[in-house]
């Protein structure tokens, strides 16, 4: 319950977002760079949980403005190499981060061969593949790859294998190095455990948003 209140405290602090729309300051990808695949997985069942996560009531990535350009910047030097962007997860509002906590803490595990195979969902927020104040609900992160693409593990693998510099096959880790390094040139900087997992630059004090995503 104390949780909850402070969500809702925190929430009622932030910036105004009108119902269904992006908070200020945000845009739709899809109107900034409509040819980057969005495979919003937290709107669906093909997640970690399992199930489609509160917050998320329509596919859509969301960014601030200057990061949907940055990453629309990124596509444009993608495709000039014949390669093309996929994002799995861009805006994430705090109730979605809120039902992360709740259910590393219920007994399903549905999902722990596809997601977890080597942890305890307990062990997922104390080694940092899950965080409880995630720069996504700024609106300055995203989870990305390239589509067909082999990265050596899929996307939200919770495991060392998916650390950017693990140990994997030659062409997954050309992959990874080539992904870092077009993100980089472009303003954004990678999550060491996360291989797909990039911040763009300024997310320091950046507010957080609980807008739900229409």
């Amino acid at each position: 319950m104390r949780r909850v209140m402070l969500l809702l405290i925190g929430a009622l602090s932030m910036p105004y977002a009108r119902a269904g729309e992006p908070p200020p300051g945000f845009a739709r990808l899809a109107d900034v760079a409509p040819t980057i695949v969005q495979e919003m997985r937290y709107a669906g069942a093909d997640n970690f949980t399992g199930a489609p996560v509160p917050g998320y009531d329509a596919p859509q990535c969301w960014l601030r403005t200057e990061a949907a350009k940055a990453l629309a910047d990124a596509q444009k030097d993608a495709r000039a190499r014949g390669i093309s962007l996929v994002v799995y997860d861009c805006y994430r509002p705090l109730r979605a981060v809120s039902a992360f906590v709740d259910w590393s803490r219920n007994a399903d595990q549905r999902t722990k061969t596809e997601h977890y195979p080597r942890l305890a969902k307990t062990a997922l927020f104390p080694e940092g593949y899950i965080a409880e104040h995630s720069t996504h609900s700024t609106g300055l992160a995203v989870d990305i790859g390239v589509k067909g693409w082999d990265f050596g593990t899929p996307f939200d693998f919770f495991d060392t294998r998916s650390w950017t510099k693990a140990k994997t096959s030659k062409t997954a880790r050309a992959h990874r190095d080539a992904l870092v390094s077009l993100m980089r040139r472009h303003g954004f900087e990678n999550f060491p455990r996360e291989w797909w997992h990039f911040t763009y630059k300024g997310a320091d004090g950046a507010p957080s948003y609980d807008a739900e995503i229409k």
